[in-house]
């Protein structure tokens, strides 16, 4: 295997967007991989990072900083890439990037129904730590 970490590239927009689409599954508008990404693009698009083989999208992580910690959005790997290391290099190289722009702390959240990937994450250093998670949905109003 002879992948790469590239920066965000334009031309795996598409890709990126199906990827998330068929990894994720999620059914709210507001996680739409089309929505995702474009916030994404339009607020630190640094912080996206993809995995290449030749020409083909291997996986991507987004991540974000808030100033003081660093935040792991999504891991995505193609399910034909899987167990290959792509996921570890690919957080890697966020942890790195929030690393170097002052990020102290890096968390992370995994839906409920993922609960198998977090031995993936154990492996990489991070840990379940005591907290509760609360979410507002925001609805946008046309005027």
């Amino acid at each position: 295997m002879n992948y790469r970490i590239i920066p965000f590239d334009e031309a795996y927009r598409v890709d990126i967007i199906d990827l998330w689409g068929k990894v994720f599954e999620y059914q709210d508008a507001h996680n739409s991989p089309e929505l995702s990404l474009q916030h994404k693009l339009d607020h630190s698009p640094e912080l996206l990072l993809i995995a290449v083989e030749e020409e083909e999208l291997c996986g991507a992580v987004m991540g974000g900083y808030d100033g003081h910690r660093g935040w792991i959005y999504s891991l995505a790997v193609a399910p034909e890439y899987r167990g290959q290391g792509i996921g570890a290099e690919l957080m890697q190289a966020i942890e790195d990037k929030l690393t170097a722009q002052g990020a102290v702390k890096i968390n992370l959240q995994l839906i409920g129904h993922n609960r198998e990937l977090v031995r993936f994450y154990e492996k990489l250093g991070y840990m379940t730590e005591d907290r509760i998670s609360l979410g507002k949905k925001i609805v946008v109003k046309n005027n």
